[in-house]
């Protein structure tokens, strides 16, 4: 199927998968805020939205961010604004966490999910990376086969998709300890978003 080296595929995806970024962030945050469930949901978010960038990929789309400057600086501030906005929102929330969520007032799992597809999709970092990362794996004679992209996406999905759950589940354990000491909420809150908005800042400052 065009596919060479997979083994080593395999490998250096787990390695970029485990290294902390915009995509772990949300998911802990989530996890540890809001508990198991909407981990989860952002777990199957962030999934989608590597799917997706699988799909621009296979599809050559993600050549307009690599060769245009305005689309990959539109999608990029996008993305930007969009995180500030996260961070912000939770940074200037007056209530803590655990009073939401004891109140049933957390953001539905929904919610959550579409937020999840967002935070991905609109790093324009993501759709550059698989431009340049997947070719390395497929001969040169199927690069303009969309297949091999496909099923090497699918498999970065998937190890993703294995690797956040674990986390979730792992980070959603705490999420029970916030419920006796709700003023680690509150600074979970404000440290959240300040991550996020450092996030932004990130991203809008990001080259090409």
């Amino acid at each position: 199927m065009g596919i060479i080296n997979f083994a080593t595929f395999i490998v250096t995806s787990f390695l970029f998968i485990i290294s902390p970024g915009i995509d772990t962030i949300f998911i802990l945050n989530k996890s540890i805020a809001q508990g198991k469930k909407w981990g989860i949901y952002s777990t199957l978010g962030i999934t989608t939205g590597v799917l997706i960038h699988t799909t621009f990929a296979a599809f050559g789309l993600s050549l307009i961010l690599a060769q245009s400057a305005m689309a990959f600086n539109v999608v990029k501030y996008l993305g930007a604004i969009y995180l500030i906005y996260l961070g912000v929102s939770k940074l200037f929330t007056r209530e803590d966490i655990v009073k939401q969520k004891s109140q049933g007032q957390t953001t539905s799992v929904k919610k959550t999910y579409l937020s999840a597809v967002l935070t991905n999709v609109l790093n324009p970092k993501v759709a550059i990376f698989f431009l340049a990362f997947f070719p390395q794996f497929i001969q040169t004679a199927y690069l303009h086969n969309a297949l091999p992209f496909i099923i090497l996406g699918c498999t970065y999905a998937l190890m993703g998709l294995v690797w956040f759950f674990a986390l979730t589940l792992f980070a959603g354990s705490f999420s029970h300890k916030l419920q006796s000491t709700p003023a680690i909420g509150i600074w979970l809150n404000k440290f959240s978003g300040l991550v996020f908005i450092l996030m932004g800042a990130k991203v809008a400052l990001a080259k090409r």
